[in-house]
């Protein structure tokens, strides 16, 4: 059954939203569809208005035989502070707050509808960067980072905390933790990232950065280039961070246990869009 504009334009719109990055052919478009090359055009032509007047992103042209057409992902501004405000709203829940300072994050970050969107803030943060690796730190961080790497469709990697048989030969380093002055070990298979990639670093919280400093480390021993570190929550202290150049999206101002209170605020990048 021949699909009328109006559903072939859904059509094809699903799929590029669904493979962020990939160069798709017309070909496929026009196999899939079974229309023209020259309609199929017409219908890109039609999204990637849309797309534009929206601000949902860009669509593409790549010209030549080996060329096509792809999705890259872009938040906008209204967006990305909508986003934001939402995480800031939840955060300062006073309900959050545990024994010794601390709050609970768990529900937020394993609430696929809300990371998802902060997933495509830092690809669109981190779009032109390059990077041909996600990398994080189980297990808080993996699932902040895999919709980082899903937006930017890009191969994830998870550092462990200890190593695992099922890894084979690992690299292993002692660093120590920023708040707490502990030495923890950190594994990443030496199998998981090429010599040489360029990565970004996706976590979940920043107190003292000591956790960032370590997976820095680890990524010198795969002479891999780290592009940014992009996290979540960022402790206001302690002001001076064992890492200096970081994004972060929320800062974590104060917890005060006696007023029952959290102040959180976004980031001076986001205020200042």
């Amino acid at each position: 059954m021949k699909m009328r504009r109006s559903e072939r334009i859904v059509g094809v719109t699903k799929i590029l939203i669904d493979n962020p990055y990939k160069l798709i052919s017309l070909n496929y478009f026009t196999e899939r569809f079974e229309a023209a090359k020259s309609t199929i055009s017409e219908d890109l032509s039609i999204i990637k208005r849309v797309f534009n007047i929206e601000k949902m992103g860009k669509v593409e042209t790549v010209a030549g035989a080996a060329g096509g057409v792809r999705f890259i992902p872009n938040k906008g501004i209204k967006d990305i502070k909508l986003v934001i405000d939402e995480l800031c709203e939840k955060l300062s829940d006073s309900t959050r707050i545990l024994a010794g300072g601390y709050i609970y994050m768990t529900d937020i970050i394993f609430n696929p509808n809300l990371i998802d969107r902060v997933g495509e803030i830092f690809a669109t943060k981190f779009s032109d960067l390059g990077a041909e690796y996600i990398i994080t730190m189980e297990t808080k961080g993996i699932p902040i980072a895999l919709m980082a790497a899903r937006a930017l469709n890009l191969p994830l990697v998870s550092i462990r905390k200890s190593s695992k048989v099922t890894e084979g030969s690992v690299v292993s380093i002692n660093y120590v933790t920023g708040s707490s002055r502990k030495i923890e070990t950190m594994s990443l298979s030496r199998r998981a990232l090429p010599e040489g990639a360029k990565v970004i670093i996706i976590d979940d919280f920043m107190k003292a950065g000591g956790t960032a400093k370590g997976m820095l480390d680890l990524m010198k021993e795969f002479k891999a280039e780290v592009l940014d570190i992009g996290v979540l929550v960022e402790t206001a202290q302690p002001k001076e961070k064992l890492v200096k150049e970081y994004t972060a999206l929320v800062v974590l101002e104060d917890v005060d246990e006696i007023e029952d209170q959290i102040i959180v605020k976004p980031s001076s990048w986001v205020e200042n869009l």
